[in-house]
This record gives C-alpha cells, structure tokens and sequence, in this order.
C-alpha cells in the first residue's frame, strides 16, 4: 500500500527538519509574561539546573531493572496513569510543585513501610502501590517542567533524562546485593530509603517552573486532533509492539545466563554493561533526534539492530563473552528508541497544547507493553533445558518472541512509506526473463 493510500499520509511528516517542528512546542511561552522576562530556554545555567536536578531523581528514584511483581506493580503505574496525570498538570499547573512535595515523601513512606511488611500483599502495597503513586506524582510535573526549558533541544533533553536510570542501573546493583548480602532486605530498604532522602531532599528547592506559577503556561484545552491521524496510530503500534518486546533482555538475562553455567555475579554485570550501553544509546538517539534525520530511520534502525542481536548473540549464546556483546548491541540499538519519543511528538502534532498529551499516551502504550511482557514470558518459558540448543531450549519461546516484537515494533513504522506497487513493479521487472 503506498504512503498515500494509508490515509493520505505524508512521509514528509516524518522528516521535518527538528528546528521548526519543535520550535511550534509552547511557542506562546516564548513571550515574556505580564511584561517580566523568562528564563533561557534551551541552554543557560537555569534549563541546565533543571535538566541536571531532573537526572538525579529519575537515577535515584526510577529503578527500570526491578522486575517483579511489585516492580511492575510500580512502573506499571506510572506508565498507565499518564494520560490521567498529564492532563491534570496542564490544567492546574500552578500546583506542580505541590504534587512534588506530596509524591516524593510518599516514595520514600513506601520504602520504609515495605521494610515491616511480612507479607507479599503489604510488600505490593507499599513498593508497588504507594511507591508508584508517589513517583506518579512528582515524575510528571517535573517533566512537564523540563519541556518549558527545552523546546528545540527537547530530544537531546529526554535523551539524557532517559539515560538516568541506565547510570543507575549500571551501579547501584552492586550496592543493592552488597547489602542485602550482609544486612538482609528490612535494613537494605531503609538504608535506601535514608539515601535518597538525603541525596534528593536538598535538591527539591531546585525544582522551579519557567513561567512564574500564578500564570497559565498554555491554554487548558489540550486539541485531540491528533487522534483522528493514521500518523499517531502507526506510532502508537510500533510503541505498543516495542514495549512487549523490550524488557525480555532485563527479564530473563540473568537467568538465562546461570543456566548456561554461569554465575549470579555474571548475570548482574551483563545487567549492569546494558545499562551502560543504554546510557550512550538514549543520549546518541536523543541528539540525532534534534538533527536533520528522519524519524522513520531513527525507529526503524534501532529496532531492527536489537531484533537481530536477540535472535542471534542472545539466541546463539553459550559464553559470557557472547552475552556480553548482546548486553553492549542491546542496551545501546533497544534503549534508544525511547529517545525519539520528543521528535514522534512533534511529528504527530505540532500542536503545543498536544505534545505533551501525545507522549502521555506513548508512555501509556509501553506501561501496557511492560505489564503484558512478564505473563507473556513466563507462558513462553517451557520445563526442558538443553544447554547447547537455541536459547537454551527453556527460553528459545521468550527470544524469538522479544525478537519478532522488535521486527514488527520498526516495520509497523516502515512498511508504511513503502509504495508496494512500486515495489512490485521493480520485483517483476527483475524477474522477468531477459
């Protein structure tokens, strides 16, 4: 189906030049308001003070390589109350910093509350439910925040913001283990929980909107006009599809790896050189996403990467060493396609009052992904083991269903602008006899 046969789409929407689609974002705040001038926006010790403050929270705060049920319980959360919660915040924007002052204690309650929890119902509770709900509260305005500072460098900003938990992730295992290790899980998350209050807690008076808080930063009206484009959807599919695949690797990898011999040590630093990996990934995806690069080669190289890095250096490995590649190929080509989602945005509407609510629904889209990749999983999973099959024989299911995801996640977005008639065209003339 040719591009312009899928509801009259333009694969110039994918290639728009990043300067002027992210120039429209909240191009009213641009102006100065009631006469009193605004910070710099997109550079300057202010929007850097921002950026760097909103780092350290999502480091500390955001643990991506929690995966159980009580981690999923957390992020899931976060994920699906995004489109909820962002609405809020434009509506009522002067009270972001109240919902910052409430979500963040409530984080660290859940913390110190989950270390008198004797059952896995308390510990659901409270890691996963009032955990969640406090980094609901405050992740939300404090992205919004970030997104006034960074307008034109937005994709390089959410790069980096998006790499935070890949510099944890590359650390703060060993810590974790260590003292789990040697004074058992009740202290360990009480000492956490006094880590972050210590390390988080100067840092909240830091935290500041661009536009003085007695003001509307945009219109509350957000426009849903986005919705009836076949562009949001596709994206939407290719999000969905990305995420059921994604957190297989963090998933299963260390299992996977002590059923090859290996040991625990092992599977944590394959854990933690994908985080690094990630780290590099989610910030060179993020620039190239503020550059004159289309956003279709942005989605479709990444996706394609790491589909073949799964069916083959995670499929195909029996050694550390080859595992350790697929950490590296991984971490760097699968991470980075969350990076894009500031360039999808703007190309799905450059509506100011609709970017925000578009990367809403994508991070809705993933939290479905993240939440359906655990059961989807365990149901791959089979009882035999053969050491020197395809993924072990016990996860050659869960490979070659995070493989297939990552194929479908990039050709969603490809076979799009594709003219197949085209494409048959030149298959025919190729064939035809000489």
């Amino acid at each position: 189906m040719a591009a312009t046969n899928a509801g009259d789409l333009d694969l110039d929407q994918l290639q728009i030049p990043s300067g002027s689609a992210q120039t429209t974002i909240d191009s009213a705040n641009e102006e100065d308001v009631a006469g009193r001038s605004l910070a710099r926006h997109d550079g300057g010790c202010a929007a850097w003070r921002m950026l760097f403050t909103a780092f350290v929270f999502e480091a500390l705060l955001w643990d991506s390589r929690n995966t159980s049920v009580i981690g999923t319980t957390a992020s899931g959360i976060s994920y699906l109350a995004a489109p909820i919660v962002i609405p809020l915040i434009k509506r009522f924007s002067k009270y972001r910093r109240h919902m910052i002052y409430i979500g963040w204690p409530l984080c660290l309650a859940g913390l110190v509350a989950g270390s008198f929890a004797k059952t896995l119902g308390a510990l659901i509770f409270t890691q996963g439910i009032m955990y969640g709900f406090g980094f609901t509260l405050f992740y939300y305005p404090i992205l919004s925040m970030v997104n006034k500072y960074w307008i034109t460098r937005r994709g390089m900003a959410y790069g980096l913001l998006c790499s935070a938990s890949g510099v944890s992730g590359a650390a703060m295992p060993f810590g974790v283990e260590w003292l789990l290790h040697r004074y058992g899980y009740p202290t360990t998350l009480r000492v956490i929980a006094v880590g972050l209050f210590v390390l988080t807690g100067p840092l909240i008076p830091l935290l500041r909107g661009r536009l003085p808080e007695s003001e509307p930063s945009t219109s509350a009206r957000t426009d849903f006009a986005f919705l009836k484009t076949p562009l949001f959807w596709i994206y939407s599919i290719s999000n969905l599809l990305m995420g059921m695949g994604y957190f297989s690797p963090s998933l299963y990898l260390p299992s996977y790896a002590t059923s090859n011999g290996m040991t625990s040590t092992n599977g944590v630093v394959l854990l933690a050189t994908m985080s690094i990996s990630q780290v590099v990934g989610q910030l060179s995806f993020g620039y190239l996403s503020d550059r004159n690069v289309p956003i279709n080669v942005l989605i479709t190289s990444p996706t394609t990467i790491a589909c073949i890095a799964v069916y083959t250096s995670w499929g195909l490995a029996h050694t550390f060493n080859v595992l350790l590649v697929f950490s590296l190929l991984y971490g760097f080509f699968g991470a980075g396609y969350t990076a894009t989602w500031a360039r999808i945005c703007t190309a799905i509407s450059s509506e100011p009052t609709a970017a925000f609510t578009a990367f809403g629904l994508l991070k809705f889209g993933k939290g479905v992904g993240n939440i359906l990749a655990g059961p989807i999983g365990g149901a791959l999973l089979t009882s035999s083991d053969d050491v020197g099959g395809y993924g072990a024989k016990r996860y050659e299911g869960v490979i070659l269903f995070a493989g297939s995801c990552m194929f479908l996640s990039g050709a969603s977005v490809g076979l799009c602008y594709v003219d197949i008639s085209k494409a048959g065209n030149s298959l025919r003339s190729f064939l035809r006899p000489r």
